[in-house]
């Protein structure tokens, strides 16, 4: 292993507790504020590092961003930011809880909307 690439990893992993704490912050104040059993929290988490994914990587396509930028924020920060697991247990919560239209409903809002905004980033890429 190369220093670089040490220096690398231990810049992914700092990323990635920051963006974990940022899910954990943001997601409890959500939380706090709605008062709903539907998992929005989770949901906005999502779709803005959905968005923010398809920014990063549209950015460093342009030359904005280098590739070793691009590994902390996508792959460290992002990647510990945004939660399949936690939506994929909150849609079993719901369908279990007996709300499987809603279920249902967050599952496929989750990833078209993820869909989209990764689009929209990447839309938002070729502008800047």
């Amino acid at each position: 292993m190369t220093v670089s690439s040490f220096v690398l990893i231990v810049f992914v992993s700092l990323a990635g507790s920051l963006g974990a704490l940022a899910r954990y912050l943001l997601g409890r104040y959500i939380a706090e504020r709605v008062s709903s059993q539907f998992p929005s929290g989770t949901l906005l988490i999502n779709v803005s590092g959905a968005f923010l994914i398809g920014l990063l990587f549209t950015l460093t396509g342009r030359n904005f961003l280098s590739v070793y930028l691009q590994t902390i924020l996508a792959t460290g920060f992002l990647g510990g930011y945004t939660t399949f697991s936690t939506m994929s247990w909150e849609g079993v919560q719901l369908t279990r809880g007996g709300s499987t239209p809603l279920g249902l409903l967050y599952f496929g809002g989750s990833v078209l909307l993820g869909l989209l905004a990764a689009v929209l980033g990447m839309a938002l890429g070729w502008r800047l």
